[in-house]
């Protein structure tokens, strides 16, 4: 049991930090760093994680884990069940749509981009995660959470992570009865400098919030005029995938 713990606990301290080195993971995760080592082989091995590029001594999770955390919010899949509202969101908006799940109850996770058309586009690895304050669906998810596992997000630190980065529980607090309000996210350079998004969450057969729906854009091409048009679309499409994982 004790290998288990220690291997689950070194994959989430992977996802949260990818690329990632041992020395990091060992810092971390508090665990020696040779222990470390023989479970990131194991798990290279089974084909969880694989090394970032040709730099072995930093890793990253692989297109299984992806998948699984895609299967993982209902029968179908919500990766499965979201790809053709969200192919219809991007060709009618243009704009780049993706798909991001509860990677735990601070990070959002990226499981499935539909790219746009436009020569500038804002792109984001698949697997890469962001802390779920600092995105559109990460907020628009949050604030579908229980009011107690909302706070017990707030209480955690907030890294700044652009200018723009909103840190202080109050302030996010606020943008949460927003969000309650309004039914979608607006994030405007708070998780990446330059990277604007819209976003609404996805909810599972129980009502609870299994993942969100984002369109992304530089911020070259974000307009505020355009925000409700935008959000609508979104929250139509979110909606469609709640729907079609209800059924």
């Amino acid at each position: 049991m004790q290998g288990i713990q220690r291997g689950l606990r070194i994959l989430e301290v992977v996802a949260a930090h990818q690329p990632v080195g041992v020395g990091e993971i060992a810092r971390i995760s508090e665990l020696p760093k040779s222990s470390v080592q023989r479970v990131l082989r194991a798990l290279a091995e089974s084909g969880w994680i694989r090394a970032a590029g040709e730099e072995h001594t930093r890793w990253m999770l692989t297109s299984r884990m992806l998948v699984l955390a895609g299967t993982a919010s209902g029968e179908r899949g919500i990766r499965e069940t979201a790809l053709g509202p969200m192919r219809e969101l991007g060709e009618l908006t243009g704009e780049t749509v993706t798909l991001q799940v509860p990677e735990s109850p601070f990070r959002m996770v990226l499981i499935e981009r539909i790219d746009c058309r436009h020569p500038v586009r804002t792109v984001n690895r698949l697997g890469a995660t962001s802390p779920i304050t600092a995105t559109s669906t990460g907020l628009a998810v949050l604030a579908l959470m229980p009011d107690e596992e909302a706070e017990r997000v707030l209480t955690q630190p907030v890294r700044q992570l652009t200018a723009n980065t909103i840190t202080e529980p109050r302030l996010i607090r606020a943008q949460l009865r927003e969000v309650r309000t309004k039914g979608f996210a607006v994030n405007r350079g708070q998780n990446r400098d330059g990277v604007c998004a819209v976003g609404a969450a996805v909810v599972g057969p129980s009502g609870a919030p299994v993942g969100g729906i984002g369109l992304s854009l530089p911020d070259s091409r974000f307009d505020a005029g355009r925000v409700p048009w935008w959000a609508q679309q979104v929250r139509i499409t979110a909606a469609a995938v709640s729907a079609a994982l209800a059924d």
